[in-house]
């Protein structure tokens, strides 16, 4: 196990009087800073303050789109036809950009959420309109995502970096795709589970599946969700282990 692995999280996904996750704390935690643009959380008061802090926390800025979802926070899977996601990726992006210009730094990379993340994941179609509506917006762009997945061959033929991600807090299938968040096993929640798990995946290059067997895992950066309960004390156990382990913990972007 060598080289710098990035550690990545959902954040600025509070809306209004709704709020979702400890943002501050986990800005101390974390590398790389998926913000919301608007579409199933975040707002442009949390937008901002987001930027903010982790501009001033060192923290590189993402922008993280997805369906128009907010009374399902972007986790149901809506039928949209490519150029629609396109477009809503396009505004997003452009969202997202502005806020971070204010706030005196810049947006890196995409990493969509929820459902836009397992539809551009699995079909080609739908990958094909998200890496190319990112080309267009700024081919200096990363998209991070779900290796081996629609969006990765997408990415690649779009001329973008695409950056392999794992996570620290959720189950994985057999076939290497996320357990449903309805089945059990679909969560991680103990901070030394989700550490042992994350240094296994570098090390090794595998993951143990929900209901037995192993999954092959490749990953750059190794997400712990904003919303997951007690995401603050896995991602600082992730560091820790990290630490231990010897690999520094940096922003691929």
């Amino acid at each position: 196990m060598s080289g710098t692995i990035d550690v990545n999280s959902d954040l600025g996904e509070s809306f209004g009087q709704w709020r979702m996750g400890d943002d501050e704390q986990m800005l101390r935690a974390v590398s790389s800073a998926n913000v919301a643009c608007g579409f199933h959380g975040g707002d442009p008061t949390t937008m901002l303050e987001t930027c903010r802090i982790a501009a001033a926390s060192g923290v590189v800025i993402g922008a993280h789109p997805s369906f128009p979802d907010l009374v399902g926070f972007g986790r149901r899977h809506l039928k949209v036809s490519p150029a629609e996601l396109a477009a809503d990726t396009v505004y997003q992006l452009g969202a997202l950009a502005g806020v971070a210009t204010a706030a005196s730094t810049a947006m890196r990379y995409v990493k969509p959420h929820g459902a836009m993340y397992a539809a551009v994941a699995a079909d080609a179609d739908l990958a094909e309109a998200f890496a190319r509506a990112v080309a267009a917006f700024d081919s200096g762009l990363a998209v991070l995502g779900m290796p081996g997945s629609a969006v990765e061959r997408a990415a690649d033929a779009a001329g973008l970096r695409f950056v392999a991600e794992a996570f620290a807090d959720r189950g994985y299938l057999a076939d290497g795709t996320l357990a449903p968040r309805n089945q059990p096993g679909a969560l991680v929640t103990d901070p030394e589970a989700a550490a042992v798990r994350v240094v296994r995946m570098l090390a090794d290059g595998e993951v143990e599946a929900v209901g037995g067997g192993v999954v092959r895992i490749e990953a750059e950066s190794v997400c712990v969700h904003g919303d997951t309960p007690g995401a603050v004390d896995i991602a600082r156990a992730v560091r820790a282990a990290l630490a231990d382990a010897g690999v520094p913990v940096g922003a691929f972007a």
